[in-house]
């Protein structure tokens, strides 16, 4: 034997000879049976540990000087592109007339003709070969009797027909149909205006707002301020035979950017989460009809910040933290993989202009107010909460391993268990059948 050290004492685990053992046929079984359960749960704490939950927290918004995206796509099968406006304005004070830049409008055919989109090269009302690009160089076009814009193609001159309307609004004054104007008589403004009277419009894009309490609409004419009022021209939306309503279809409106599929799918899956459909936006593939040539459609929305923080983001985010000056990058996806969007909830409101009741829905005592413009509108406010989807791995790389150590010890205790009460039963079996013979 070898000599005996000092730990030999502390030996919690004694051994037997191999002569002592005994080998059966259950222990066998109890033994392939054992392993077999080993690696099945051995199998489901690494997908538990590999599994990524969303924890949804919700906090005070304490961001400051943000600004905010919105997203929409909007078509209007009964009013021609030239007579769309979209203006924004909110509660700081800052107004954005006729937005162009970063919305497109495409033209629509008539219903009658199945509404389809228009060929690109019809898209311009006012064709570049009409302008005043092929007029002498030393032409300067009158403003009649309106400062000229300041970003005319000639300054302290109206060159084009889209000139002297800017003019015109600058001035608060109405177009009409450019009649007498000799810019608009030279580009065909009215006869090209007549010949789209019939069409649509869909006007999709981004813009750019105040992270504050603000409305954008969509309305016919230009737009401009008169002292404390926001006025639209609407000589060219009433003055014609034909009869433009603001039937319409949202395709898509959402505020910030859309979250990848992926994510999205991932989200909705999640049945710890109180609800799943939280990045679906409310308003798309809505439709609303009228027959009224003055008829007002609002919708009221609540807007909600909402981050989603992939696993591991903090490790990326000092990497990244100096270029974000404005909490994880407020227009979007970050470099380090983070999102900032938002969620919204809408009501939504719509009337004559002439007024009247809700008499032939039986609400007599339901009375709506005479006069305001024509249009789809929609104001929305800011929550001052922010939901945070965090992404979180439920087991630390310990908390495997310990699961893993569990697991193992725990069967092969209970295999011994089952194996010791078999071979004991046998044992007692054989001396019950050894005494009844």
């Amino acid at each position: 034997m070898p000599p005996k050290s000092r730990f030999t004492r502390l030996d919690a685990f004694t051994k037997t000879v191999e002569d002592a053992r005994i080998r059966t046929t259950s222990g066998g079984i109890v033994t392939i049976v054992s392993l077999i359960v080993v690696m099945f749960l051995a199998w489901g704490e690494w997908q538990d540990y590999r599994r990524i939950e969303i924890h949804p927290e919700l906090i005070v918004d304490k961001g400051r000087g943000e600004r905010m995206e919105i997203h929409l796509n909007i078509s209007f099968p009964r009013v021609p592109c030239e007579l769309l406006t979209l203006d924004v304005m909110d509660v700081s004070g800052e107004q954005q007339h006729g937005v162009q830049h970063g919305v497109v409008k495409t033209r629509l055919r008539p219903l009658s003709e199945g509404g389809g989109v228009i060929e690109a090269k019809a898209l311009s009302l006012h064709a570049r070969d009409e302008e005043a690009a092929h007029l002498d160089p030393n032409y300067c076009g009158p403003c009649y009797g309106a400062a000229p814009p300041a970003r005319a193609s000639k300054p302290g001159c109206c060159q084009t027909c889209d000139e002297v309307k800017e003019a015109y609004a600058a001035q608060a004054w109405a177009f009409g149909r450019g009649e007498g104007i000799e810019q608009c008589q030279r580009e065909h403004y009215a006869e090209k205006l007549d010949e789209q009277r019939n069409e649509g419009c869909r006007i999709e894009g981004g813009v750019r707002v105040n992270k504050v309490i603000g409305n954008f609409h969509i309305a016919p004419g230009r737009s401009f301020s008169n002292g404390n009022m926001h006025v639209h021209d609407l000589k060219n939306y009433w003055d014609t035979p034909v009869k433009h309503t603001f039937s319409h279809e949202i395709h898509h409106l959402r505020f910030g950017p859309q979250l990848p599929d992926g994510l999205a799918k991932k989200l909705g899956k999640n049945k710890a989460l109180p609800w799943t459909n939280h990045h679906a936006n409310p308003l798309d593939d809505t439709r609303q009809e009228t027959d009224d040539v003055n008829y007002n459609f609002m919708y009221f929305i609540k807007i909600v910040p909402t981050s989603y923080l992939p696993l591991g983001w903090e490790k990326t985010w000092q990497g990244f933290k100096d270029q974000h000056h404005k909490e994880l990058g407020s227009f979007g996806q970050s470099a380090d993989g983070s999102i900032e969007t938002h969620q919204y909830s809408v009501t939504s409101h719509r009337r004559s202009l002439a007024g009247g009741d809700d008499g032939a829905e039986g609400h007599k005592e339901r009375i709506h107010s005479k006069g305001g413009i024509p249009g789809v509108f929609f104001s929305y406010d800011i929550s001052p909460m922010k939901v945070i989807n965090r992404e979180e791995s439920p087991k630390s790389f310990l908390g495997f391993l310990a699961g893993l150590c569990a697991i193992v010890g725990g069967t092969l205790t209970v295999a011994a268990a089952v194996d010791r009460a078999l071979f004991e039963g046998g044992i007692k079996l054989k001396k019950l059948r050894a005494k009844d013979l």
